[in-house]
């Protein structure tokens, strides 16, 4: 394996490795329960979560009573399970959210151990602690969303490369376990990913034509024949019909579809987006790869996290649909090109990152103590008119144990930033800190105002109490999956999509300037509502009156 070695003339200690987990343990942590389900993603997910332990049944994924079979269910057994252990001492939405803390801290180690084994002894935590500073993973690394399963089973398949042409079974094993992972947690980009890297590797690169590499992928693939095969063959069993909505409809369906169509403007998404989502590790990848343009031949160690980000961004950016949440695996190999660049990143780069980040963090840091200040005392600064219009029905209240968390996590900042040594990664560790620093005051002194406007809780709330005793069924229209998941959570309210079934309620989702008018007079408006200080998600319920 080439790679250059480390002169950093700081290695890291243990003591600086006990420093360096707890300021990932910190990141990782902070923001996992404390908060009910946020839409869009986390609403609809957790929804799946909620309709499985409530109705038993671990096969086909549900949602408000409905099969919904978009992805494969292992990142919802995973969040029941978690769910179901942690029911006496946290709610049912935080347990389920402590899944993506495991499935996170997976990903973080499978790539500092990636990172280890491709750039050296000391290069495992850069690895770790570039990918905590992307921007495009802090809010989703915390949120009940699938993707971090794939990101999970991602991760151990690069690690798995990185081993295949030593040690063949070890490598072979994780690379079947991290496709298996992959393929049950979101569907066929995970096989797409295996396949496509693990050709591409070979065809590109002579180093890769060996024969462990061979072996590694033959026991990839029969470790990999239980994931891909049990949970497909039992749902075949159980519905033929069911099969057909997830394997076509889902999922081969639209790659087809959209093969037909051709490439359209969506098809930039990720090319557009990824400078803010893999910032800053980016330009550090970036400058490796320019820097080693003329010796790829020779640089195995970019050879993997290269071929791999382009395959991840031409399958991406190539498929039926686009989201930011889609684009998480492509920050790993980003990540591990940028720990490349740590060994041949000129002084006057490093430096200027650094201040630029101990500029940024600081500025928003002192924003947010300044606009959480004037809430408090309701000084009637600009900001401060600004925030309670956003949520004129918030009111804030200081909560001491939130308070001190954040200004010790402040306080700690400062000093980190100030007795942090010169080297080469001090630009990669004062940016992960402060989007730490940041998160922490996010997930403290703002999470009330965060969870007012974000939660569906109250306004469940107040349509449960304006339901009359009896009532058939309620039909949703223009309902939104997360929408009718935190009604079912909530409320235990379950709306009907079915067009051919007479319901006597009618629930109707829209603006506030958007009044239905019903012809005749065969339904009158019973409640009308939405979530604090949302105009443009405005809830209507309507009663059917007797003929």
């Amino acid at each position: 394996m080439y790679y250059i070695k480390s002169t950093d003339p700081n290695p890291i200690t243990p003591a600086k490795a006990v420093l360096l987990g707890l300021l990932c343990l910190i990141w990782l942590s902070t923001g996992l329960v404390g908060h009910d389900p946020w839409k869009p993603d986390e609403a609809y997910s957790f929804g799946l979560v909620y309709s499985m332990l409530q109705s038993g049944d671990w096969l086909v994924p549900t949602l408000a009573g409905e099969p919904y079979m978009d992805k494969p269910p292992l990142f919802y057994w995973t969040a029941a399970l978690f769910a179901r252990i942690f029911e006496p001492m946290l709610p049912l939405h935080d347990g389920a959210r402590l899944a993506s803390g495991f499935y996170t801290a997976l990903t973080l180690l499978f790539i500092g151990l990636t990172g280890r084994k491709l750039y050296g002894e000391h290069r495992g935590w850069a690895a770790v602690i570039i990918l905590i500073g992307c921007l495009g993973l802090l809010v989703r690394a915390h949120q009940i969303t699938t993707d971090l399963a794939l990101l999970t089973g991602c991760a151990m398949m690069l690690y798995g490369f990185a081993r295949s042409q030593e040690r063949a079974t070890l490598a072979g094993a994780l690379l079947g376990t991290g496709l298996g992972i992959g393929f049950m947690s979101k569907g066929f980009i995970a096989p797409i990913f295996f396949v496509l890297t693990a050709a591409a590797l070979p065809l590109f690169f002579n180093n890769w034509r060996k024969r462990n590499y061979l072996l590694s992928l033959i026991i990839a693939v029969l470790v990999a024949l239980p994931w891909l095969a049990v949970w497909p063959f039992l749902l075949f069993h159980r519905s033929p019909e069911l099969f057909a909505d997830w394997a076509w409809a889902h999922n081969l369906g639209n790659w087809i579809d959209y093969a037909k169509n051709g490439p359209n403007r969506d098809s930039f998404y990720y090319l557009q987006n990824l400078p803010w989502l893999a910032w800053p590790a980016l330009p550090l990848a970036a400058w490796a790869v320019w820097k080693s343009r003329k010796r790829l031949a020779q640089r195995d160690d970019l050879q993997l996290p290269l071929i791999s980000f382009s395959v991840m961004l031409v399958a991406l950016s190539f498929s039926a649909t686009v989201e930011e949440v889609f684009a998480l695996p492509m920050l790993l190999p980003v990540a591990l090109m940028a720990t490349a660049s740590l060994s041949i990143l000129k002084r006057g780069a490093a430096n200027a990152l650094d201040w630029f980040g101990l500029m940024t963090f600081a500025l928003i840091a002192v924003l947010m103590w300044s606009g959480w200040t004037g809430l408090l005392l309701d000084n009637r600064t600009k900001i401060t008119r600004w925030l309670k219009d956003y949520q004129p029905d918030f009111t804030p209240e200081l909560h001491t144990q939130a308070f001190f968390i954040a200004l010790i996590a402040t306080v700690l900042w400062v000093i980190m930033i100030w007795r942090t040594g010169r080297s080469m990664r001090r630009a990669t560790l004062n940016w992960a800190s402060g989007v730490t620093l940041i998160w922490v005051l996010a997930m403290t002194l703002w999470l009330p105002w965060l969870d007012s406007g974000k939660s569906y809780r109250s306004m469940v709330g107040a349509l449960k109490q304006s339901l009359p005793k009896h009532y058939q069924c309620i039909a949703g229209e223009n309902l939104g999956n997360g929408q009718r998941a935190m009604l079912h959570y909530f409320g235990n309210i379950i709306t009907q999509r079915d067009p051919k079934r007479r319901c006597d309620l009618r629930l109707i989702q829209g603006s506030k300037l958007s009044d239905p008018a019903f012809t005749g007079t065969r339904w009158k408006k019973i409640w009308e509502g939405s979530r604090k200080g949302n105009k443009n998600e405005y809830y209507r319920l309507y009663r059917r009156i007797d003929d």
